[in-house]
C-alpha cells in the first residue's frame, strides 16, 4: 500500500536521515551483494555504471525528503541540511581531514582550480600527463602548452601507463604530474604512492582524478601522499550531476595562489555600509577561512546531491568498498573469461582490480547498437571500443544476457 500523505510527513519529521520507513527498511535488508532490492525494479542489465550510476530507493527518499522541506510541509520544516557532516563523510572515504574538502562543481571544475592555483599558465614551467587521463582534459593540457607551459606526455604501452615513464618525464623543473589514478578509458590504475613519491623528491606536486577511484576501489590519499584530487559524485558515489569533492593537502593551502573569493570561504564578515552597521574604513571586514572551502569554495552548490549523498556514502560505508571491488571484480572475471572466446581483445591491463572493462572493437557503435537495444543491455560504446562497469545492483545474469547479446568480433 502507498504512504498517504500524513504518514509521508511524520516519517520525515521522525527520521532523523530524513528517509521514508519503507524506503530505509528496504535499504536496511542489504547486507549482501548484489544489491538489486536497494534500486528500483527494472528490465535493463545496466552495466554502465562508470558513465552514471543508478540512483537507490534510500537516495531517491532522502531527495524527497529535502523536497518536503522545500515545498513547505510543515512537518519537514524541522529538516537540515549538513554540508560539513557530508564533507566529513567524504574525507572519511578517503582518509583525509574534513577541512582539506572543498565542494566543486565537477571533477573538471576541481582540476581547473587546481592549475589556476599553481599560478598556470602565467607562471610557466613543467607538467606532466599521460594519455589515460581523462580525454576531457586533454584540450586543457595542449591550450597551457599553447600557452608556453612545458608540457610533456606520457602515452600508453600495451593500455597502461609505465612508472618508469612517468618517473622519466619528471625532473626538478617539474611543477605538476597530473593523471587519472584510474583511467575512465580502460580501468587501468598507477602506482599512485610511487609516483608522488617520485615527483616530491624532485619538487613536483600530483593531482590525481579520482572520480573511477572514489568509492569502488580502495583509496587512501594521506598514504599515498597525493597533493591534489577531485572527483564528481554521479559515478561511483552514487549522486548525481552537480556536485563534487575537491582534496588539498592542508599544508599546501599557504602556499597556492587565490583565484576563487567565494561566498562560502568568507568568515568573520561584517558590513560598513547598511544602516545601523558599525563604521569602518572598508565597505566590509572580512577573513577567509583556512581550510580548503576557504580557497577554493565559490557559490551556491547543488543541495538536492548534497541530500541524496548522505544517503549514498553512508551505504557505501556500510557495505565496505573493500566488498564493493570484490563484488565488482566477480563480474570482471565472468567477462574475462568469457569474452576471448567470442574473439574479442581486452584492452584493460590484466592485473587491474578496478570495475572498469574495455573490449577494441573496431566500429564498436555501429556493430552493436542496434543488439544492445534489443536485449535492453546498457553499456558505454564509442567509435571503436565499449567498456562494462559493473556495480552493486549487477549479478551475473546481467553479464549473462549482454553476453548472448554480444556479435562475434
Amino acid at each position: 500500500m502507498d504512504m498517504t500523505r500524513r504518514h509521508w510527513l511524520s516519517a520525515v519529521a521522525a527520521l532523523p536521515a530524513a528517509l521514508p520507513a519503507k524506503a530505509k527498511a528496504a535499504t536496511a535488508q542489504v547486507t549482501a551483494l548484489p544489491a538489486r532490492t536497494a534500486f528500483a525494479t527494472t528490465d535493463i542489465a545496466y552495466l554502465d555504471n562508470g558513465s552514471q550510476h543508478p540512483v537507490s530507493l534510500g537516495a531517491k527518499a532522502a531527495i524527497d525528503a529535502y523536497f518536503a522541506k522545500r515545498m513547505l510541509d510543515p512537518a519537514a520544516m524541522g529538516y537540515k541540511l549538513d554540508d560539513d557532516g557530508l564533507r566529513a563523510k567524504f574525507a572519511r572515504l578517503i582518509n583525509a581531514d574534513p577541512d582539506e574538502i572543498s565542494f566543486v562543481q565537477s571533477t573538471t571544475a576541481g582540476e581547473q582550480a587546481v592549475i589556476r592555483a599553481l599560478d598556470l599558465p602565467d607562471a610557466g614551467g613543467h607538467v606532466v600527463t599521460e594519455t589515460l587521463h581523462f580525454f576531457g582534459s586533454f584540450a586543457l593540457y595542449e591550450d597551457l602548452s599553447r600557452r608556453g607551459v612545458d608540457v610533456s606526455w606520457v602515452r600508453a604501452v600495451n593500455g597502461r601507463i609505465r612508472l618508469e615513464d612517468i618517473k622519466a618525464a619528471i625532473h626538478k623543473g617539474t611543477k605538476l604530474v597530473a593523471l587519472s589514478q584510474v583511467s575512465t578509458v580502460n580501468g587501468f590504475e598507477h602506482d599512485l604512492k610511487a609516483i608522488c613519491d617520485h615527483a616530491h623528491a624532485h619538487g613536483a606536486l600530483v593531482y590525481a582524478d579520482i572520480i573511477h577511484a572514489a568509492g569502488c576501489v580502495p583509496l587512501d590519499v594521506r598514504a599515498s601522499g597525493v597533493d591534489f584530487a577531485a572527483c564528481a559524485s554521479y559515478k561511483w558515489l552514487m549522486g548525481d550531476f552537480g556536485l563534487g569533492f575537491l582534496y588539498v593537502r592542508k599544508d599546501l593551502l599557504p602556499r597556492l595562489t587565490r583565484r576563487n573569493w567565494g561566498y562560502y570561504g568568507i568568515s568573520n564578515f561584517a558590513t560598513h555600509v547598511y544602516p545601523l552597521d558599525a563604521p569602518g574604513n572598508t565597505v566590509a571586514d572580512f577573513d577567509f577561512t583556512s581550510d580548503a572551502g576557504g580557497a577554493f569554495a565559490i557559490g551556491t552548490r547543488s543541495h538536492t546531491v548534497i541530500a541524496q549523498l548522505h544517503h549514498s556514502l553512508d551505504w557505501i560505508a556500510a557495505l565496505g568498498v573493500d566488498a564493493i571491488q570484490r563484488h565488482a571484480q566477480s563480474l570482471i572475471a565472468h567477462l574475462r573469461e568469457e569474452l576471448p572466446r567470442r574473439g574479442h581483445a581486452i584492452y584493460t591491463p590484466a592485473e587491474a582490480r578496478t570495475p572498469l572493462l574495455t573490449v577494441v572493437l573496431p566500429d564498436a557503435r555501429k556493430k552493436l547498437a542496434a543488439p544492445m537495444a534489443a536485449a535492453k543491455v546498457s553499456l558505454t560504446m564509442s567509435a571503436n571500443r565499449f567498456r562494462l562497469t559493473p556495480s552493486v545492483h549487477n549479478d551475473h545474469a546481467d553479464i549473462e544476457r549482454f553476453l548472448a547479446a554480444l556479435p562475434r568480433a
